[in-house]
């Protein structure tokens, strides 16, 4: 496995164990419908966030707007549509970004709630 690849697992782990750190109740890892994927599924009172886990080593800054662009969230948001039809859930939702910075083995995390509206 690439290095990138485990780096993404490391850091969808560590943006599940902060979510549950923080409240959320995590539903789903990696849902996928059609072509899209998402990361997480999590809930946190009646809000179902849609997840989108960003991860990077301390060097690396490409802007996370230039890696979630209008397809990806097309995607997204096609995904966690057929996600709440299949479990008949009457939701609100939101699509949030986690961005989790490996820095020499220390890890730094930034939850962007809403995260579209940045964009």
């Amino acid at each position: 496995m690439g290095k990138h690849n485990e780096l993404g697992k490391l850091g969808e782990q560590k943006a599940m164990d902060f979510l549950l750190q923080n409240g959320y109740e995590v539903h789903c890892r990696n849902y996928r419908y059609l072509k899209g994927e998402i990361d997480i599924i999590a809930k946190k009172e009646d809000t179902l966030c849609i997840v989108e886990v960003k991860s990077r080593t301390n060097g690396f800054f490409e802007a996370i707007a230039d890696t979630i662009n209008k397809k990806k969230i097309g995607l997204l948001v096609t995904t966690a549509n057929h996600y709440v039809e299949e479990n008949g859930l009457d939701v609100d939702v939101r699509f949030d970004v986690i961005i989790v910075i490996n820095n020499k083995g220390k890890f730094s995390i930034e939850h962007l709630e809403n995260a579209f509206y940045h964009f």
